[in-house]
């Protein structure tokens, strides 16, 4: 049986499924991730990305945040890949749970998923940091500078910063979830960021599934493990719709 077959195997057999995600997930759809060779974090800045995108910088130089931000952040053009569209179709059919995803850009509910659970928020979510009102992303994208309030309150995305904690909401959803999952299959996510890669040791299920890349710390824990394109792998997934 190839490896292709064992997961179609389990997916077919289970109701319970969880998905967890990251960059990789997206990349397919043409966004960077941040660590690969051509990520954000091996281009030039005056500031390293990593700075740019903390809590600090963000306080004391919102103005040149916004400019990064703008440019390197946001791809409201990118369109759902085979992996989230797969996904979707996964729970419309009653076998996916959840997805968890370390991603900001929306791509799993504009492909149709409902439980998205986002570790680090949403680039469409914005809210102002004084009377708390929320904005669309297009708020942010109509002009240059800092984005106002109608209050004249400065608006903030509403993504998680270096420097900044997780939503502990969404942080114990996704705990019950990987809890309780009898199937979780990771994806696109080398596992090297936490305190979110820290949540696949809540896992207690039979099938550990890894579909990456390249290799991660979590390998030797995985009952299947694929190295390749996640698009790709997911875009073969069929089950009997009466399973």
């Amino acid at each position: 049986m190839t490896d292709i077959e064992s997961l179609k195997e389990m997916v077919e057999e289970s109701g319970n499924i969880v998905f967890f995600g990251g960059a990789g997930v997206s990349t397919e759809s043409g966004i960077p991730d941040f660590r690969s060779v051509d990520g954000l974090y091996s281009q030039t800045y005056q500031y390293p990305p990593e700075t740019i995108l903390s809590h600090e910088f963000f306080m004391n130089n919102t103005e040149e945040f916004y400019h990064f931000y703008r440019n390197k952040m946001l791809y409201l053009e990118a369109k759902p890949n085979d992996a989230h569209k797969k996904l979707a179709e996964m729970e419309a059919n009653r076998k996916l749970k959840a997805v968890i995803t370390q991603n900001i850009d929306g791509l799993h509910q504009l492909a149709g998923s409902r439980k998205v659970l986002e570790l680090h928020g949403s680039v469409h979510r914005n809210f102002c940091m004084r009377c708390k009102q929320f904005y669309p992303v297009q708020k942010i994208q109509e002009r240059d500078g800092v984005p106002k309030c109608n209050c004249g309150g400065t608006i903030k995305p509403d993504v998680v910063l270096y420097g900044e904690g997780l939503n502990s909401d969404v942080m114990n959803q996704s705990i019950a979830a990987i809890t309780s999952a009898e199937v979780l299959i990771i994806g696109g996510t080398s596992l090297g960021v936490y305190p979110a890669a820290g949540l696949i040791d809540y896992y207690r299920g039979r099938n550990l599934v890894l579909v990456n890349k390249s290799s991660t710390p979590m390998d030797s824990r995985a009952n299947l493990i694929i190295k390749g394109s996640i698009g790709e792998v997911f875009k073969q997934l069929k089950w009997s719709e009466n399973k």
